[in-house]
């Protein structure tokens, strides 16, 4: 690997990890948040000394790269480029997790990012000098400040019920969920009422022997395209959440079900008759206190996921609210940390936003006016 430039270096080669441990900036994550914030610190900042990008996954492409095979461009909910680079247009059947991957690498390459990979940090701590300790599997880097861009996947949130360790059926949740041909002939619970788990049933029914769909609330659906005066009334609401410190909403609570073709006609067909939650999960199925009962073999949590924040816990962010109490993308309690792809930040479209306004914030912070016409892009 000696010797080889980020943009010539083969695709999926392991980057090996820089010398200098000491930077003005550390990026934690490199999804579609962490990218953007990448870029706009390179305009400002020379990458390995200026700043460091470190990522846990195997390969570029975020969360992206582990999406499920039958997630294609005609399905999926909504695919954002990056800063500076226009997405690919493949055909609607194409699945999306090769080409975003792909994307993701070229973008790497073109703006040289040297992104570190794999990389997995366990704890970020505060110095006495008011610097941060960022502490991996692969050494230790200092920084002055951090941006935070570890998005969701890596959490996802399992609901409990009583009797659910007593099911004899198979658990499993959207983070594992590969595609609808072992569902064939099985009797499936999909249950929650986002995006990802209307996909998962409109793929399944087909081929089980039976579906069912359970959610906490009646779905709000929405008619009529999501345009931007309702993007920022949604985004108002969430940011409104993140700056009382209360727990980031799901996109889907504010914005609704899109009312698509493909879902108007499972709504018609009887696929999306929906349940209300179920009180208690027995050996072999579903039960609610007022006697109703169903049997299934397959529970598919389709529940969402939380903030992977856990290594953030040093440094004490979170307030008696749950969440962490937010200015834009700084923590209130703490100038040094940005939080991107969180909150209303958690939308792709958002996290290019977010991107830029960390940058901006933290060169204030940081007191940098200029930088190496070297250091530009």
């Amino acid at each position: 690997m000696k010797g080889l430039t980020q943009r010539n270096r083969p695709l999926g080669a392991v980057v090996p990890l820089e010398v200098n441990r000491e930077v003005e900036v550390v990026v934690i994550g490199a999804g579609q948040a962490g990218l953007s914030a990448a870029y706009y610190l390179r305009r400002h900042f020379a990458p390995g000394t200026g700043f460091a990008v470190l990522d846990h996954a195997p390969h570029a492409g975020g969360a992206w790269q582990f999406r499920w095979p039958t997630l294609t461009f005609a399905t999926v909910n909504g695919v954002y480029r990056l800063p500076g680079m226009d997405v690919p247009e493949p055909e609607p059947t194409t699945p999306v997790s090769g080409v975003i991957s792909q994307y993701f690498t070229d973008y790497e390459r073109e703006f040289d990012l040297r992104v570190q990979r794999p990389v997995s940090v366990s704890a970020v701590r505060s110095l006495p000098d008011e610097r941060l300790e960022v502490v991996t599997d692969r050494g230790t880097w200092i920084t002055r400040a951090l941006i935070n861009a570890t998005g969701t996947w890596e959490r996802p949130f399992w609901p409990r019920y009583a009797g659910q360790d007593r099911f004899n059926g198979r658990q499993l949740h959207t983070a594992q969920y590969r595609g609808p041909d072992e569902f064939a002939g099985r009797r499936v619970a999909v249950v929650g009422g986002g995006i990802s788990g209307i996909q998962h049933l409109l793929e399944i029914d087909p081929l089980a022997a039976s579906t069912h769909w359970i959610t906490r609330r009646e779905p709000q659906w929405r008619s009529g395209d999501f345009n931007p005066d309702r993007g920022r009334e949604a985004v108002a609401m969430v940011e409104e959440r993140v700056r009382r410190g209360l727990r980031p909403q799901s996109v889907i609570s504010v914005t609704g079900v899109p009312m698509t073709p493909a879902i108007r006609a499972a709504r018609e067909a009887g696929v999306l008759d929906r349940l209300p939650m179920f009180d208690q999960i027995t050996p072999d199925g579903l039960r609610w206190d007022d006697g109703r009962f169903i049997a299934v073999d397959t529970i598919l949590w389709a529940t969402g996921f939380r903030a992977a924040l856990d290594h953030l816990a040093p440094l004490k962010l979170r307030g008696s609210g749950g969440g962490i109490i937010m200015d834009g993308t700084r923590v209130a309690a703490d100038p040094r940390v940005h939080l991107v792809g969180y909150g209303p930040s958690a939308s792709t479209v958002g996290a290019n936003r977010a991107g830029r306004a960390a940058v901006s914030a933290i060169r204030a912070f940081l007191g940098a006016t200029s930088a190496p016409a070297a250091a530009r892009v």
